[in-house]
């Protein structure tokens, strides 16, 4: 029996790769912009470029470590995704604003799962966005992990999150073909996102890709 899991390939660094993960039965891809650490950043030329050129019903995530909603849509009106993921929280302006300004465009929230503080957090802010994503990372470092970490979390911290919040949640950090399957079972969340897990030497690994789909279905 198949797992009804949205799958987000992240870190998509081509046209090429896009077409690849999709092909492969992915739902929405990730492009991430400038970032203080992490993998898989292009350029906002690339990623609109990348945008365009993807089919119309499949999600374009822009990944964003701005925290300025002015700045947020700027960026976006270059960029022209169908979603911006914040993976940063806010510090000029509010979720309302954003969804104000771009009516047609999904905000999604990332958490960094961390402790009981984080699902707290997830909570309140999942009353502002239409959809949160909970990944490992650490803010307060001197250099900011925003994601692309390779590494799982507490996915019980998670499991309570998508108990307790009424948006979609996507579950991210070190998932991979091997661990997909009790990701799910554990979180039981809205989609999965991947990004180190079915890549090798930075590029997107077409076979740990066909791997992974055949371990959800």
């Amino acid at each position: 029996m198949s797992l009804k899991l949205v799958i987000k390939i992240c870190c998509i660094m081509s046209r090429e790769e896009a077409l690849l993960a999709i092909r492969q039965g992915a739902s929405a891809i990730g492009l991430v912009s400038e970032m203080p650490s992490g993998p898989g950043v292009i350029s906002e030329n690339e990623i609109a470029q990348i945008a365009a050129a993807v089919p119309k019903d499949i999600d374009t995530f822009l990944l964003t470590s701005k925290q300025n909603v002015e700045s947020i849509i700027t960026q976006h009106e270059k960029c022209k995704t169908t979603t911006l993921q914040l993976v940063d929280d806010l510090l000029v302006g509010a979720h309302a604003d954003l969804k104000k300004e771009l009516p047609d465009v999904k905000i999604v929230q990332v958490i960094h799962v961390v402790d009981n503080e984080s699902v707290e957090k997830a909570i309140r802010v999942s009353k502002e966005v239409d959809a949160l994503l909970l990944d490992s990372g650490n803010q307060s470092l001197d250099v900011k992990e925003l994601g692309g970490t390779g590494r799982t979390h507490n996915w019980e911290l998670s499991k309570q999150i998508v108990e307790q919040v009424k948006v979609p949640v996507y579950l991210a950090g070190g998932i991979n073909r091997g661990n997909i399957k009790e990701a799910y079972e554990k979180v039981h969340p809205f989609g999965i996102d991947l990004c180190s897990g079915v890549r090798t030497n930075n590029k997107l690994d077409e076979e740990k890709l066909k791997q992974l789909f055949t371990a959800i279905n």
